[in-house]
Parts: C-alpha cells; structure tokens; sequence
C-alpha cells in the first residue's frame, strides 16, 4: 500500500462537501443519498414488478407473506448488511477484497462471473422494452386486434365471445376458415384450436420472431436463425445508455438513479390509481391476496419465499460489495441496509396491487378466471398486462408509461451488474483507471463484447438461449457462493475481527441476532433452499419445449463454471503465498481506505507499524520510510494503489 502524504490544509476532509473524495483513488459516492438511491434502484428490479405478485397468489395470498418476511429476517437480509459492511470497510470490490483472507478470492471471481452472465441478459429484457415502448408511440397499440399481417386463425380477441365461429369473424380470427373453432382444454385436446391472444402473437412472431408467420414454431435443435433486426439495434441502444450512465463511473450513475429508482414508483402510482377504478379489479386483488393458510404446512411455499428474497435483494452477486466501496468510512450503512430492506419488501406487495387491478379487469372483459389470465416474468410484462393495457381507454398512454417503468426499472439493476465487472477488473488492474482515457476505453470494450455476447438472443431461436442464462447462470451456484462468503468472513477472516471493524466504522457492535445468523443460522438455511432445490430440479424447457442435451449441459456449465472459481484460485493463492497458513492470513495493507483510520484501532496502528510503508514527502517528492513517531497524529494522506 503506497500512501501519498498531502497537505493537511488541503486536503479534502471526509464530510466536508459533497465533491471531497476520502478516497482519492477510487472516488466516493457524490451525494449521500447516491448510495442509498442506487441499492433501492438494484434491489427493487423487475422481479417485485413479474415475479413476487405471480408467487403471491400461487403460494397462499396474504399467507405468503408470513414466510416472504420471516426468510427476510434471517436469510437474506443478515447477508445483505454483511456485504454492505464489508465493502464499506475495504472500500475494495468484491475479488480485491478478499485481501482479507486471500484464500477465498475466488469467490469474489465467481461473484463477478455471475454477475457478467446476468449482465449479459438483463439488457436484453431492456432491449424488449425499448422495442415495445417505440411500438407504443401511435394511435393505437399494434397488439390490441387480431387485424395484423402476423395474426393467424390462432389469433383470438379475448374481448369478444367467438366460442361458436366457424368462420373467420374481422377482428377475432383471422386468414381464412377455421375447420376447429372450439379452444383447447385440459378436457378437449382433439378437434380444436389452441388459440393466442394479439399480444401473445406479437410477442412471438413480431418482436421475438420464434414462431414463423406460418405458425412454425422454432425448436432448440433448429438453426437460430438471423439476428431479429428490430431487436439488435434496440439492444445496442440499451448498451449506449448503460455506458453513457457509466462512462464517469459512480460520479455519473449516482446522479442517474435519481430519476430511475424514483420513477417507476410514480408509474406504480399511476397505474393503481387507474387499475382500481376498472370494472374487475377488486375481484383480481382479492385473488392476489385472498390468504390460504394451509399452505403454510408446505415446505414450497417457505422454499419459494426464500428463493424470492434471497434474489429480490440481490445478495451473493458482489454488486452490493461494489456499490458500497464507494461509500466514505463513517457512513451509516446499518441505517442503509434496513432502509433499502423495507423499500424493497414494500414495493413488491405494492406492485402486486397494481398488477392485479389490470389482470382482473382483464377476467372481468374476458369473462376467465383471473387464474387463467396471470403469467409470471417475461409473459406478464411482454404478454399478460400489454394485453391489459390495449383494452383501457388510451391505451398508448398507458402502455408508455408502463415501459418506461420496466426500463427504469431495469436499467437501476444493470448499472449494478456492469459496474461490478468493471470495479473489480480496475481493482485488479488500477492501470486501467490511470486516466479518463484509459477508463473509457476498458468500458467501452466491456460493453461491447457484452452486446456482442447478447446478439444471438435476438436471433427468433435465441429465446432459448435467454432462458438458459435466466434461468439457471445465477441459481445453485448463488447458493454456493452465498456460504462460502458468509462462513469464509465468519469464520475464517473471523467473526471478532469483522465485528471489531464494524465497531471501527460505525461506532457500534452488531448485537447477538446478527452474529447468531452469520456464524449459522443464514448459512443453513441457505443450504437448505439449495439442497431442496435441488430435490425439485426439473430438465430446463422453454414454452413447454424441452431443451436438448446441448442445451441441458450448458446450463449446469454456466452454473459449475462459475463455481470453480472458489478452488482453483484458491489453490493459485496457497501456492503464490507459500503454504495454506499465508493464504488464510490478511494481507499487510488489507484495512481502511485512508491512513487516518488506522490509527483508531490497535490492530491496524501495529500493522501500520510494521509495514513502514515508503511515502512520498510533500516538500522534496522524494520517498521515505516514516517511523512509528510519523504516525502518531491522524493526517489526511490517502491510498494510492499500484
């Protein structure tokens, strides 16, 4: 650690202002509600918005929330403020950090690795929504009749009773006559036809193009086709807005997330206030809430509330790490991690009425059960609730705002994951942050390669291979890291010395509850959700459409990969080191970000000591080597690295 003595009266003093770096180095977060505003802008992400309401009324209603808060309490939110703290500590990302016990470094990699993989999907959900949010600019939205080139006799306006047409009827079925015009049902599967709504079509045949305008469906075995124009420059323009947010790093996004964390809960508003005044809506509310608490005997509904939390507040991922190494030392990240806790457990009940007000407006028009209506991810925000959309007045309005929200929504998530990779290759390299050349340069090579890595999922069979990456490149190998984070920092960085750097930092002890979860309960319970996880593991299949062998063994690639990490660089490190007692040890300059807070401490003042650390002397700009007496006083020299 090479420290640059500076000039006492000058130099920048934490607190001071908002532009007064303590880490001069790397930066700090410009405001103090950047920090705070980007955790609620990553947590809350569009799975409060198409996932928690879906498992809500699946598991139980009301009762869901039994379960959906007490796994918050001791699963995901102990891990939460772990990582919150850590990073605050180190002010490190999440591979650099582990400077504290260079064994487990590799979890750090794997963390980045997961997040890379997600980033990599996550713009294409973003690309969607930019496509459908063009599309929403007109008169009237095109998935709101069957009266389009795409539809086929397949096509069925839900608005408009057709159960008895033979024919085809302008407006409800479309190219010609239609031989079964009964829909299919679990009872009727012969003589009949299995029938989409509009948006459902456009989904598939006009923004996806996985099913042909001839009603071919494309398989995973099949050729993936050519890249879906329409999507890839959508898909390029996500990644123009997410570097152009990132190109000044934390000093850039920061400011950005306080119109994207804050927005969609102005949308949210809006889209409730109209939903429940929709014929319909209470009986789609009722039915998100209506409690059913037999279920709570059932190990699925507590696994699923687990699953849900432990994703919704981003935990093992190494984002949090990243976001809060850019907070100063005396930030009150406890305050933080509850805050952002609350937020985000209250926007997705919240969410769930807005979404449900519109779905059972939808039953009410169609005359279905809301049951038959609901979807959950991709389906209720690209088919489900659009098709809800095109039936209210003005439908453009609406449908606008609800993709801004879906973008905004997703674009507070993606600066998360991005920022993660490119924290932790500038830790790992500080070259490439030397000057605002370099770093913008990395980045946009970063971005790039991203876009690059994400075309074949706007080829019309690429909806396979963004399955693949959602639903399995973060899932049993989240769980494996998430343990070994917890048990490596508890147990062998130590639980004294993280809770004695905790006290260093915010002036208090976390109390019994916290260090009981961190020593064993968190971690149990999240080999529990693992392992029964794994008990329900099904072959992966998209649309009912298995995958193929390729497809299968891809996917637990991705999720082993990513895994492996955690040995082999464990493994590099006893080896570099000299034996495993070194490469559990910290290593000499593992500690606070500035020189001044060492000296709070009896651990890091003797380390201080011992390393007499070559420094640069202020008047001759020649280095010394300052002795135990040059330490005594607090200065505000600030670390350097190299």
């Amino acid at each position: 650690m090479h420290m640059n003595a500076s000039n006492s009266a000058e130099a920048p003093q934490a607190g001071e202002g908002e532009a007064a770096d303590e880490n001069e180095a790397r930066g700090n977060w410009t405001g103090q509600f950047d920090f705070l505003l980007s955790c609620i802008g990553y947590a809350v992400g569009l799975g409060n918005v198409w996932r928690f309401p879906y498992l809500c009324y699946k598991n139980g209603g009301g009762a869901f929330l039994i379960p959906y808060l007490i796994m918050l309490g001791v699963a995901a939110l102990p891990l939460f403020y772990m990582e919150v703290a850590f990073g605050q500590f180190g002010n490190l990302g999440p591979v650099t950090i582990w400077k504290a016990c260079p064994l487990l470094k590799g979890t750090g990699w794997a963390m980045v690795s997961i997040s890379a993989l997600v980033s990599i999907y996550y713009n294409v959900i973003i690309a969607w929504a930019l496509f459908y949010l063009f599309a929403s600019f007109n008169s009237k939205v095109p998935w709101a009749d069957c009266n389009n080139y795409w539809n086929d006799f397949h096509c069925r306006d839900l608005s408009v009773n057709i159960t008895n047409a033979t024919h085809n009827v302008p407006g409800n079925l479309r190219a010609g006559f239609n031989p079964n015009p009964e829909a299919c049902s679990q009872d009727l599967k012969t003589n009949c036809t299995q029938y989409q709504t509009p948006s459902e079509q456009y989904f598939e045949r006009v923004m996806l193009g996985y099913t042909s305008l001839n009603g071919a469906i494309k398989k995973m075995s099949d050729p993936i086709g050519p890249p879906q124009w329409h999507v890839t420059l959508c898909l390029l323009l996500a990644w123009i807005i997410i570097y152009a947010c990132l190109l000044k790093g934390v000093k850039t996004s920061g400011k950005v997330v306080y119109f994207t964390a804050t927005f969609p809960y102005l949308v949210l508003v809006i889209l409730l206030i109209r939903g429940v005044t929709l014929e319909g809506a209470k009986d789609g509310i009722l039915f998100y809430l209506k409690p059913d608490f037999s279920l709570l005997l059932t190990s699925e509904i507590w696994s699923a509330a687990a699953v849900q939390i432990f994703y919704s507040l981003g935990v093992a991922f190494g984002c949090l790490t990243t976001m809060s190494s850019y907070n100063k030392f005396r930030n009150n990240c406890y305050k933080d991690v509850l805050i952002v806790a609350g937020i985000n457990s209250g926007t997705s009940i919240f969410a769930g009425f807005a979404i449900f007000s519109v779905i059972g407006f939808m039953a009410h028009k169609t005359g279905l059960p809301v049951a038959e209506v609901t979807k959950s991810g991709p389906g209720l925000a690209f088919v489900a609730y659009p098709e809800g959309l095109a039936a209210m007045p003005v439908a453009p309005l609406w449908s606008v705002l609800f993709f801004i929200m879906i973008i905004t929504l997703g674009v507070d998530s993606q600066f998360a994951f991005v920022e993660n990779v490119l924290t932790t290759c500038m830790d790992e390299w500080p070259w490439l942050q030397e000057n605002f050349t370099k770093q913008a340069i990395f980045k946009s090579v970063v971005c790039l390669v991203m876009f690059l890595l994400g075309i074949p999922m706007c080829c019309p069979g690429g909806i396979y291979y963004f399955s693949m990456l959602n639903d399995y490149c973060a899932y049993y190998n989240l769980f494996v890291v998430a343990i070994v984070e917890m048990l490596g920092i508890s147990y062998l960085y130590g639980i004294k010395n993280f809770l004695n750097d905790i006290q260093m930092m915010l002036g208090f002890r976390p109390g019994p509850y916290w260090i009981a979860c961190w020593l064993g309960i968190t971690p149990a319970l999240i080999l529990f959700i693992a392992i029964f996880s794994l008990v329900k593991y099904q072959s992966p299949s998209y649309n009912s459409e298995p995958f193929t062998i390729w497809g299968e063994a891809m996917c637990w690639l991705m999720m082993v990969g990513s895994v492996l990490f955690i040995p082999c660089c464990g493994i590099c490190e006893v080896w570099r080191r000299g034996g495993l007692t070194a490469a559990l040890k910290e290593t000499p300059d593992w500690g606070p970000p500035v020189e001044a807070f060492w000296l709070e401490s009896d651990k890091y003042r003797e380390k201080l000591k011992q390393m007499n650390t070559p420094a640069t002397d202020p008047v001759t700009g020649h280095e010394n080597r300052p002795g135990v007496d040059d330490f005594s006083q607090p200065s505000n020299t600030k670390e350097t690295k190299t």
